[in-house]
């Protein structure tokens, strides 16, 4: 209510005219327009507070308040600070200063905030990732867990931060440097600019500092979402027929970053995501896959990046034989193909490009596997894909979903695909950094061109492949270039007509954070979908899809056993095809929900990889965001304080001095 009041008073007093932050002088209309003149939101995204079992990580508010304090730019990593700021510095500087906060605790103690500028990042340093040298090293099959798979990992984003960080937007960027340089210009002015804080986290207001007890507490939600699996052809689960052998291909549709919100994972793993889009796309258009030897099975997890949430639950579900895997025999999984991060296997001074097949699980099954995947580039000829098999002084395979396949079921044949041999080639890894630029088109359209000739010979089993066949597999180059557009870019984003024709999307700017996850009650019909995993469901029962007789329309569930409804969000798109295309639910298998409460179970005996499962969480928030505005100084508030003081007190000594000459004056009359 006061500051309703002062609001008011502000605007009568100002009414004739404003001075904004920026300094323009405009006729004021209304209170809110008062409010725009003081205050300015800035456009930013945040590095949030995510917990564990073990503790913390990421940033926070350090109490219940917001944080304000004056905008400063240091000039360089040495520059002491004078009082409590918001630091502004490029991104090429935040490594060096957090390890700066950790290991000068004065220095700590004044950083209020920090601002990071989005930027003008140079692509000839050794890169930016703060991601770990192993990611999740945990999870791996082998013992050198101390090997450097990611020579530019800082490990950054594993930290706990007690102040906000914020990414600011280009243009915010500007804003807050205009700003700072104005606090710099004038540093003994009466003036200063601010910024003010708003990333105030529930888990940090109630003191519930683990996932177990911010799950008891219900102050956080479990990571997770919903991967997808599809199979082509269809499987008919009411056949009689003994079950094909499966040949599994996998991909991974989400990323990390320090900033919640800007998690594209260009590279690394969206690459390999839209090859293996395309080869369904290809595949889809060979008429005798149902003479095939192996049944091809595609999956496309979630939560890879926060424990291998998708391929963990995935295994899971086979054990218990849950309707979301029906049809699904996890015995029969005989080999599996991952396509891993492909945008950057391009040499544009050869015109070649070269991929590297990791093998790990039965050597005779990856031998068939290499094989196969050199008679795949043989066959695509004067396009020059190559394909090399990795060092043998490798440790095993790199982080990938083939890991906690392989932990469970170590006789399977698995290959991941990548475009490095012995370390990663994207010094962007889990980076807001990793965005189209990071990657070519034309590598990841020989990736897919790869993967479905590979996937049509190793189908075929021990039958003569059928040569005519699979020079006829072609991939479509344009919908390489249109799903970079679609899920790696906000224009034209998630609006772009390859999305439009299957989903209302939430938001046009993609992001691949896994988020938090939502149960619902039907998993196949999942209410809290996001918008990749809606999109990839519907275009991969699209494109695997058989139609029967005449296509009926719908608008959600479909009434013949074995139909699903694509494009049901489009109003009159909806049609019911036969497809065997399934959410799955994927979040730490160590969590369990009753009674709508989320609590941490103990580790199963037949769950190997639970016993170093993190139980990753992130905590609620009320709002979040940043704005700047002009305040007094501290120091020009003391004098006026003083000055206040100094006019009261000798109004006091007057009133005191008058009051005895006019007792004199009346006594002398």
């Amino acid at each position: 209510m006061a500051s309703k009041l002062f609001l008011l008073l502000a605007f009568a007093l100002l009414s004739s005219s404003r001075c904004s932050i920026s300094g323009a002088t405009d006729t004021l209309g209304s209170v809110p327009d008062l409010q725009s003149a003081m205050y300015r939101n800035i456009e930013s995204f945040p590095c949030v507070r995510l917990l564990n079992l073990s503790g913390e990580i990421g940033c926070s508010n350090p109490g219940h308040e917001k944080v304000i304090a004056p905008i400063v730019r240091l000039k360089n990593n040495q520059d002491e600070l004078s009082r409590p700021s918001a630091v502004l510095l490029p991104i090429e500087e935040l490594e060096s200063l957090f390890l700066r906060i950790s290991k000068d605790q004065d220095f700590a103690r004044k950083v209020a905030g920090v601002l990071v500028e989005s930027d003008g990042y140079s692509r000839n340093t050794t890169g930016f990732s703060p991601a770990e040298k192993f990611p999740l090293a945990a999870f791996a099959p082998y013992k050198n867990i101390n090997y450097e798979w990611n020579l530019a990992g800082s490990g950054i984003m594993f930290n706990r931060y007690n102040f906000p960080v914020f990414l600011l937007s280009p243009e915010s960027k500007q804003i807050v440097q205009e700003l700072a340089d104005k606090n710099a210009e004038v540093s003994d002015s009466y003036q200063v600019n601010v910024a003010e804080f708003d990333l105030v986290m529930q888990t940090t207001k109630i003191k519930t500092q683990d996932s177990e007890s911010c799950l008891k507490e219900q102050s956080c939600l479990p990571l997770g979402g919903f991967s997808v699996w599809s199979s082509l052809p269809p499987i008919n689960i009411s056949s009689k027929k003994p079950p094909k052998p499966i040949l599994m291909a996998v991909a991974s549709q989400d990323s990390a970053s320090l900033f919640r919100d800007r998690s594209l994972g260009a590279e690394s793993p969206i690459s390999g995501l839209i090859a293996l889009l395309t080869a369904v796309d290809a595949l889809s258009h060979v008429s005798d896959l149902n003479e095939l030897k192996k049944q091809l099975v595609f999956m496309v997890f979630t939560g890879e990046a926060w424990g291998y949430l998708g391929s963990r639950k995935l295994l899971l579900e086979l054990d218990m034989g849950s309707d979301a895997v029906n049809g699904l025999n996890g015995t029969m999984i005989e080999q599996v193909l991952e396509i891993g991060s492909v945008g950057k296997g391009l040499d544009e001074t050869k015109g070649a490009t070269t991929f590297y097949a990791h093998s790990g699980g039965d050597s005779s099954g990856t031998k068939v596997m290499l094989e196969a995947l050199q008679s795949a580039s043989e066959s695509l000829g004067s396009d020059d894909v190559k394909v090399k098999t990795a060092d043998a002084s490798n440790p095993g395979i790199p982080p990938s979903s083939l890991m906690a396949i392989l932990r469970k079921n170590p006789s399977t044949a698995g290959i991941v695909l990548e475009d490095f041999d012995s370390s990663f080639t994207n010094n962007l890894y889990h980076s807001h950094l990793d965005n189209p630029s990071n990657i070519n088109s034309s590598s990841i359209a020989a990736a897919a061109a790869l993967v479905a000739r590979v996937l049509y010979i190793l189908a075929s089993d021990d039958m003569q492949v059928n040569l005519m066949t699979l020079n006829s597999i072609k991939v479509n180059v344009s919908l390489v270039e249109e799903l970079v557009g679609c899920l790696l870019s906000c224009e034209p984003g998630l609006s772009c007509g390859i999305v439009k024709n299957f989903i209302s999307p939430s938001n046009n700017c993609p992001s691949h954070y896994v988020g938090v996850f939502l149960d619902s009650a039907d998993t196949q019909y999942p209410q809290y979908a996001d918008d990749t995993s809606r999109f990839v469901w519907n275009f991969l029962a699209d494109r695997t899809s058989t139609l029967m007789g005449n296509t009926s329309s719908c608008t959600g569930k479909c009434s013949s056993v074995g139909e699903v409804c694509t494009g049901a969000e489009i109003e009159g798109k909806g049609r019911c095809v036969v497809s065997t295309t399934r959410y799955i639910p994927a979040y730490s298998t160590r969590l369990k929900i009753e009674d709508n409460t989320w609590r941490v179970i103990p580790a199963s005996s037949s769950d190997l990889m639970g016993s170093v499962d993190p139980v990753w969480t992130e905590s609620f928030w009320n709002t979040i965001g940043i704005r700047v505005y002009t305040v007094q100084s501290a120091t020009y508030d003391r004098l006026i304080l003083i000055g206040g003081l100094g006019v009261t007190v000798a109004s006091y000594v007057a009133i005191l001095v008058s009051k005895a000459f006019l007792a004199k004056a009346m006594k002398n009359d």
